[in-house]
């Protein structure tokens, strides 16, 4: 099937008389017949539910939608992007270990690695999303256990070379971790180009109407864990926290990492998103091919209009000719990016505010990825705990404003822009 199709269609089947939208499955707890049922569930030797931390049927369904969007064999939702950043960074890594990370990458999960997870005793190396195959080489150590990044990185907008990260990655017997958010399934599928795991914050285009916050995990299915046991224990070694289940030999390699971040990590901090909010990113997932489209078409005519206006010092969009990433774009983003633009105001981080505060159409928020456009001066929010050598690395200038294009007419769009510059 397309991928138009799946949007509507994948994730759940009704049978003969049962509901044609998914069930909403807004229970905490489910009933058994027998202790003996119910443990089988605990010992993982029989499929079902009995506790919404860890699953939920919901949830299963919209996760089972977004694994086939990606080309995945297996999903999990989470409350939110950070936790599934989270979960698929320390489901492999421990205290001890190493992560070789893109240094332009969201700012909340430049935090997440670099403050708090180095309490919990995981190091990371940041690189540029342009290193060459030599300064990514140099990053890696014998304690290195993934390689992360962002298709589109937020707000830098930089393209991942996604093929050289993946084979520095497998060189070194690590898989590599994708943040899809802004480009989606629908406009680049990283598990093509060679990743292993994706995440998303489906708060962003997937539900696409600033709804319901939530996160996903998928995995590819093909990064052989056990051609590494050394490196990956928690997958390859016995858990005595669940009865001793080796999870590659039960689950196999198609299996094994959603299990586990499902019965460890989500019964040990419990980040599930709820039924409800699946319910709606479900909603947001059926016009997601749609809707994109039009993000996408938004935002390279935005871009086109700033890149020769005399008040703007720069402009920043992987589908706007001549972009330094528009040939990377062009590889992995053939059938356009997103509706996110990125670009400097001339007169500084004050002129960027003052203009911001001007727009009437677009409207000021820690948001991005809406069906309503919206705009922030990350300087001052999301990358705001940064010193300015690390904006640097992350590619945000203080004059830097993220402009994210929503469904209106891009006439529109473009007039609240000029009336805000003048």
């Amino acid at each position: 099937m397309g991928i138009g199709t799946k949007c509507v269609q994948d994730g759940y089947t009704p049978g003969n008389g049962e509901p044609r939208q998914i069930p909403i499955i807004q229970s905490t707890t489910f009933k058994y017949a027998t202790s003996q049922d119910m443990g089988k569930l605990f010992d993982l030797e029989a499929s079902g539910y009995f506790y919404t931390r860890l699953q939920n049927p919901t949830n299963d369904y919209v996760a089972a939608k977004i694994a086939s969007l990606e080309g995945g064999t297996a999903a999990m939702l989470t409350s939110s992007g950070q936790a599934a950043n989270f979960y698929a960074v320390f489901n492999i890594a421990s205290c001890g270990d190493h992560i070789v990370a893109s240094s332009s990458i969201y700012g909340g999960t430049y935090n997440l690695f670099a403050v708090t997870m180095k309490r919990m005793g995981i190091d990371f190396t940041f690189v540029s999303p342009h290193a060459s195959e030599e300064e990514l080489e140099a990053a890696f150590r014998p304690n290195t256990k993934a390689v992360f990044g962002e298709t589109i990185a937020n707000p830098a907008l930089v393209v991942l070379d996604i093929e050289k990260f993946a084979k520095a990655a497998h060189a070194h017997g690590v898989p590599l971790i994708i943040d899809n958010t802004f480009a989606t399934p629908v406009h680049c599928r990283p598990f093509e180009f060679g990743a292993d795991i994706v995440t998303h914050s489906t708060t962003k285009y997937m539900d696409g109407h600033g709804a319901g916050v939530g996160g996903c995990i998928v995995d590819s299915g093909k990064f052989d864990w056990t051609k590494y046991p050394e490196k990956f224990p928690g997958l390859c070694e016995p858990d005595d926290s669940y009865h001793g289940v080796t999870y590659t030999e039960r689950f196999g390699i198609e299996g094994a990492f959603i299990t586990k971040a499902t019965v460890q990590l989500m019964r040990d901090f419990g980040s599930i998103q709820s039924p409800q909010n699946a319910f709606l990113l479900n909603l947001g997932l059926e016009s997601l091919h749609v809707r994109i489209k039009r993000h996408a078409e938004n935002g390279l005519a935005v871009a086109r209009y700033l890149k020769n206006h005399e008040k703007i010092s720069w402009v920043k969009y992987c589908g706007l000719e001549g972009d330094d990433d528009y040939e990377l774009a062009q590889k992995y983003l053939p059938d356009g990016s997103c509706g996110v633009v990125s670009f400097g105001v001339k007169g500084g981080r004050a002129a960027a505010e003052e203009f911001m505060q001007k727009l009437k159409v677009a409207a000021i928020e820690t948001h991005v990825a809406d069906a309503r456009t919206c705009c922030l001066h990350p300087a001052s929010a999301t990358h705001r705990q940064m010193n300015d050598e690390e904006l640097a690395a992350a590619g945000v200038s203080p004059d830097l404003v993220r402009f994210s294009c929503g469904l209106e007419d891009a006439e529109d769009l473009i007039a609240d822009i000029e009336q805000a510059l003048k």
